[in-house]
């Protein structure tokens, strides 16, 4: 079985949860210490010998252009996570694509190849801003990681199918969905692979439901971190 390892790389004052109380002008003047972190974890994965995927902010990689290539240049898959972290379904079609294509267009300048691969900030692809996917599509996207099948006050499809699938276009394409992964509890999804589910749920019950989801329901697991929750300080 292959799981797969994803980082969404942007920097504290990114996360959804300060977006009323820091404004996008001042981010600027706040101390960054995504590249310190996103090295960190670089270094890690050297260790282990495992590659992963990094959804990159499109704000960090015209500020740290170097990190996108480092990030490239030892092995690494590199993915698009939006350039100023805004939920998809608070945009229009026009300035989710405006968003988008400014993201994608920094890292790829950053790392000289294209990329494939978008995760939305906060997993904000819900059955209400769907259409974002042919938006993606049309920008040279041909996978999407955004979708979560739960339910959740801010983002989540409860009823999405839980492994990969591919979703049909209206204008007859796909695009390959990786759904984000739950466990299965009495009939009940639950979320199991990332963020604060993984810093918060205990190892022993996490590695029980990873192992659930590989050998008794024969999926792949899909983990996403985030560069500044590995950071104590």
């Amino acid at each position: 079985m292959i799981n797969a390892l994803s980082f969404d790389v942007e920097d504290y004052f990114h996360a959804h949860a300060f977006s009323g109380i820091v404004r996008f002008e001042e981010w600027p003047s706040l101390e960054e210490r995504v590249v310190t972190n996103t090295r960190r974890l670089l270094d890690l994965l050297d260790k282990c010998q495992v590659s992963a995927t990094f959804f990159t902010l499109g704000w960090v990689a015209e500020r740290h252009p170097s990190l996108i290539r480092e990030i490239a240049r030892r092995g690494h898959e590199v993915g698009c996570h939006g350039y100023a972290h805004r939920l998809v379904y608070a945009m229009t079609p026009a300035e989710f694509r405006t968003d988008t294509a400014r993201a994608k267009a920094a890292i790829e300048d950053a790392i000289g190849a294209p990329i494939l691969g978008y995760r939305a900030p906060t997993f904000s692809i819900t059955r209400e801003s769907l259409w974002a996917l042919e938006i993606l599509y049309r920008e040279g996207f041909r996978y999407d990681s955004s979708i979560f099948p739960i339910v959740h006050d801010r983002y989540g499809i409860p009823n999405a199918p839980r492994f990969p699938h591919k979703i049909a276009l209206p204008d007859g394409r796909e695009i390959v969905e990786f759904p984000l992964s739950t466990s299965s509890v009495a009939g009940q999804r639950i979320p199991v692979a990332g963020g604060g589910y993984l810093r918060l749920i205990p190892y022993r019950l996490l590695r029980a439901a990873l192992r659930r989801i590989n050998v008794r329901e024969g999926g792949p697991v899909i983990i996403y971190l985030h560069p500044w929750e590995l950071d104590p300080e």
